[in-house]
């Protein structure tokens, strides 16, 4: 067939699917969203983000808060550290070796792809300096490279820890140096065979004395069969000095971020759920990580709603599901999360920022900003807030994609975009 016969069949599946599931979309935020029943399809509903430049425009942000690039023509920047002097660290790279496992997964990739950026991976860790404190960042130099898909960092005293997505490794760090002063030390192997999933999320304990990774199924719901998917969808607790792990909660899906709440020093973490029930199922979220914790997949979703596409079926384990703290909504696809403080001011002194990096399987599209979630007492307590948005316009012309969110201590939100190949930073207007 022709590559532009099989366009033209691509075009006309999406379009025809597109059609159906157009009822008005149901709550789904918070901890009770509006549940539907599983639709499925010959192919999921596609709307494609439209790659454009940024020209003169910038995100959008608050009232009595400004927004800027400040770097620019990075090598697909996914998350950020800010360090102790202020110093960003930037991983760059795209990783993944998973084959197609049906025809509709080659249609699939197809389309997705044309919503992503075309630059290639950076496998490396990029610096960004702002020497005189006034919001510009002069220096922009590559601090490592010939990394492997790097994605997860955290800093602990002297070790700087890069979650690749093949092992965990470890830089030594002097406060401001600007580049890495010898190769990695590789700390854990991580499992890497297939990567469907191939982030790896990466936090430090509020002791720093452990390690969290999060790293993602290697299916939708384990087409691969479940010998694919040992050690996969959950999260490690990782013991550097000793370089022993152990599952420290399963059935997490993809946990694409992790974070540590400051004031109740919890683990919490993004998670992308399972495709392929229709447009409102099944929502990512934003949860608390307990120690043991089992969180349904593949098994069950939220209030354990038992997934039939899953054999054999595990009664047992429907009925351990935790169900997550907070509903984000269907394929918004979080990729960032990292909790606030209060220099970001008042309304926002208190949650957490989550990057929504967009939807693709939605007719109508969902996701494409930064959202802050507010807390009270150490758990989410309302609706949630736009914060940075205006990636994407209704005609579906975008000019970038939310990854990473980072706050800087001092005041200040850091994004990073892997469509537009950018660091925004949002800060209050003082």
């Amino acid at each position: 067939m022709k590559h532009s016969s099989a366009l033209a069949i691509i075009a006309l599946s999406t379009a025809l699917l597109s059609a159906c599931g157009s009822d008005p979309d149901p709550t789904q935020y918070g901890a009770n969203p509006e549940l539907p029943e599983p639709y499925r399809g010959l192919l999921p509903d596609m709307t494609i983000a439209q790659p454009s430049e940024w020209g003169d425009r910038l995100p959008i942000v608050p009232e009595g808060y400004s927004v800027s690039a400040i770097a620019t023509d990075l090598k697909i920047p996914r998350q950020t550290l800010v360090l102790p002097n202020g110093d960003i660290l930037v991983a760059e790279g795209r990783g993944g070796s998973a084959s197609a496992l049906k025809p509709k997964d080659i249609i699939a990739g197809f389309i997705k792809a044309r919503g992503t950026t075309s630059v290639e991976s950076g496998n490396r860790l990029t610096l960004l300096r702002d020497s005189d404190g006034d919001g510009v960042y002069e220096l922009q130099t590559v601090f490592a490279e010939d990394l492997n898909a790097p994605y997860g960092l955290a800093l602990v005293d002297n070790n700087l820890y890069v979650a690749n997505q093949d092992a965990l490794v470890r830089f030594d760090y002097q406060e401001g140096q600007t580049q890495a002063s010898g190769a990695p030390e590789t700390i854990v192997e991580l499992p890497s065979m297939i990567n469907h999933h191939w982030t790896k999320a990466l936090t430090a304990s509020a002791d720093g004395r452990l390690l969290y990774v999060g790293i993602g199924s290697n299916s939708n719901i384990t087409e691969r069969g479940m010998e694919a998917e040992v050690n996969r969808a959950m999260v490690w607790e990782i013991n550097p000095e000793t370089r022993a792990y152990r599952p420290y909660a399963t059935g997490l899906r993809n946990p694409t971020a992790l974070a540590i709440n400051p004031d109740t020093e919890q683990l919490w973490a993004v998670v992308n759920e399972r495709d392929e029930l229709g447009p409102n199922l099944v929502p990512d979220y934003l949860t608390s990580v307990r120690d043991g914790g089992f969180y349904g997949w593949p098994y069950a979703y939220w209030d354990q709603r038992v997934d039939e596409r899953v054999r054999p079926q595990n009664p047992e384990k429907v009925a351990a599901t935790i169900t997550p703290d907070y509903a984000l909504g269907s394929h918004v696809a979080a990729l960032g999360v990292d909790f606030s403080n209060p220099a970001m001011g008042a309304e926002f002194a208190d949650g957490a920022f989550v990057g929504e990096h967009g939807s693709w399987n939605r007719k109508d599209p969902v996701g494409y900003k930064v959202i802050f979630v507010p807390f009270s007492n150490g758990m989410p307590s309302g609706p949630p807030v736009d914060f940075v948005y205006g990636f994407r316009d209704d005609d579906g012309t975008t000019r970038g994609r939310p990854v990473g969110v980072t706050v800087d201590p001092r005041g200040a939100v850091i994004v990073a975009d892997d469509l537009s190949n950018t660091i925004w930073r949002v800060v209050p207007e003082r």
